[in-house]
């Protein structure tokens, strides 16, 4: 029988409420894991809960109840909250009735399980949370064997990146470094580099993305640092015939992925 809490002022809300800010789930090495589905793909991928919460009160289909069981199986702490004490804790604004919470963990590059010909996605200092989410399911959905995060600004633990990732963040191995370690392993693993950039020649798509290969993506606002620039193996853009001179670094991920993925047939 789960434990329901009602009252808003309960050490366990506040706990939850807490866990929104990056110092306190870096603190608790906790982070929060809301809605049925980005619950059920991590329930998957065996991601141990240490407690979900959950109220019927939100509920928007008839599977949570065995969702509810099966983590509680796998060995988590289970809470009912009223509706006005979940809708407290919840990070949307129209919650499921379903919220968790999973300890954080910590790849290394030596951790990534590579092909033969390895396709991997760096990014250096994504800023916002959204694109992070959405970058990374851009990465699973074109078979990265990993996405690698450099000089980040954005903690892949926030909650927008969990809910913009749609649980792919269970899938999808990340690991955060720095841009000069990532550049000297990418060297020493035969690993090609393609950045893209606007000041360049060369287009996307006739640039050969075949083989051993990392694309490399800068930040929303500064594009890529020198470093990149100047170390990388090619410099590729995406042909643009209007005013904008930039697209959104979710956008020209997704674009430049699926580029190499048509090459690599």
């Amino acid at each position: 029988m789960a434990e329901k809490i009602t009252s808003l002022q309960n050490p366990r809300v506040k706990q939850l409420v807490k866990l929104r800010e990056r110092r306190e789930r870096d603190e608790a090495g906790l982070f929060l894991v809301e809605g049925y589905r980005e619950v059920r793909r991590a329930l998957d991928k065996k991601i141990p809960f240490a407690e979900l919460y959950f109220s019927s009160d939100w509920f928007l289909g008839e599977n949570e109840p065995a969702l509810i069981a099966e983590a509680q199986a796998a060995g988590a702490q289970i809470f009912e909250l009223s509706k006005e004490a979940f809708g407290k804790v919840a990070y949307r604004e129209r919650p499921d009735g379903l919220l968790a919470v999973a300890p954080q963990w910590k790849n290394t590059l030596e951790d990534l399980a590579l092909k033969p010909q390895p396709f991997l996605l760096v990014c250096e200092s994504i800023e916002k949370p959204g694109n992070l989410g959405t970058i990374l399911r851009s990465a699973d959905a074109a078979g990265c064997d990993g996405v690698i995060l450099c000089d980040a600004v954005t903690d892949i633990f926030n909650p927008n990146v969990v809910r913009a990732s749609t649980g792919v963040l269970f899938s999808v191995p990340v690991v955060v470094s720095d841009s000069a370690t990532v550049h000297a392993w990418l060297k020493a693993k035969g690993i090609r580099t393609a950045a893209t950039t606007p000041h360049t020649t060369n287009l996307y798509t006739q640039t050969d993305l075949r083989g051993s290969l990392a694309i490399v993506m800068g930040s929303e606002q500064y594009g890529l640092s020198k470093f990149w620039m100047e170390g990388a193996d090619v410099l590729v853009r995406i042909p643009m015939a209007g005013q904008a001179d930039s697209l959104n670094v979710a956008m020209a991920t997704i674009i430049t992925l699926f580029e190499a993925v048509r090459q690599r047939g």
